[in-house]
């Protein structure tokens, strides 16, 4: 058995409370869900780090699928985050980098990953990122992050998750994979607040330069005939890349403006309820998607509109106080 620098009981393991019952979105994207209970669990504070949703943008067909930037995490935690050259079996990565005190993130198949139960377990194959943590070759076991958890795994599920056995498929492409060093990892830092103050005015910086809620309202009603000729699987993954990432990602910003009127001083409350606010609409915005692909009608307009005055206004009580 390889155990890493991590070995959470999966029985025990309490998440952070950024992925607490009752939130609007209790859950974001695989990769900064994966991050936020790894942070969690190395004892940092995944919030801190957050300054990186204040940069999302709408892509023309889609919102920011966002992440924790491996420049980020260098700065404020002294975490290395690098692409590792997989050229071996990846179970040989994973062991020896756990071997080495390290962790990696890995992509791979969800339907081989039981905390996907009812969701894509056995059912769809979906592509998601985990961090493994404890590594038991022999006995086909892994206990992984992913999600808002800690789980485990074994038999058929840990050759599938590895692509042994029969799930070996030699014409596949190797999956993406990170090696993570906690040999610098920093923590009790005294320059906490500053470091994360300066990526605040960092990403402020690199915002978009007009209101990316309205491009996307604008491209969500031009798209609205189209999706109500789809089925609700296309309505899902339509769903996740415009409602979820913007208003997880909003959610998420919220969550860092409380950081920052915590710890660096109040006065940008508005900034936090304003971001809240794009977040429930993005959530109202997506149910009333889902009538849409059931063939009804609805006026999108209000919501949309409504988000994208929030957004301005956040953004207008952030610049005042960050902004360069």
């Amino acid at each position: 058995m390889t155990v890493g620098p991590l070995a959470p009981d999966a029985g025990a393991f309490v998440p952070h409370p950024v992925h607490a019952a009752g939130r609007t979105w209790t859950e974001t994207n695989c990769y900064v869900d994966v991050w936020i209970e790894v942070l969690h669990a190395l004892d940092l504070d995944p919030v801190a780090g957050s300054a990186f949703t204040l940069s999302c943008d709408f892509e023309g067909d889609q919102w920011t699928f966002f992440k924790y930037p491996p420049e980020d995490l260098r700065a404020l935690y002294g975490l290395e985050v690098a692409e590792l050259n997989v050229w071996r079996p990846v179970v040989d990565h994973v062991e020896e980098q756990l071997g080495l005190g390290r962790l990696c993130t890995v992509e791979c198949d969800s339907w081989f990953l039981p905390d996907t139960r009812g969701v894509a377990y056995g059912e769809a194959h979906v592509k998601t990122t985990i961090v493994p943590a404890v590594l038991d070759r022999p006995g086909r076991r892994l206990g992984y992050f992913h999600n808002a958890g800690y789980f485990s795994l074994e038999g058929e599920d840990f050759d599938g998750t590895f692509r042994l056995g029969g799930h070996a498929d030699p014409t596949a492409l190797p999956p993406y994979v990170e090696s993570i060093r906690l040999d610098r990892v920093r923590r009790d830092d005294p320059d906490l607040v500053a470091r994360v103050v300066g990526m605040a005015r960092e990403h402020l910086a690199r915002r978009p330069t007009d209101n990316p809620v309205v491009r996307m309202a604008a491209r969500m009603l031009s798209d609205l005939p189209w999706l109500a000729a789809q089925d609700l699987e296309v309505f899902h993954r339509y769903a996740f890349g415009t409602c979820r990432q913007c208003g997880a990602s909003t959610e998420l910003a919220a969550v860092f403006v409380d950081w920052l009127n915590e710890h660096d001083g109040p006065g940008t409350e508005q900034a936090a309820e304003s971001f809240r606010a794009v977040s429930e609409g993005a959530k109202s915005l997506q149910f009333s998607l889902a009538r849409v692909a059931r063939g009804r009608s609805v006026d999108l307009a209000p919501v949309l509109d409504g988000m994208a005055e929030r957004w301005d206004a956040g953004m207008d009580v952030l610049d005042g106080r960050y902004g360069r």
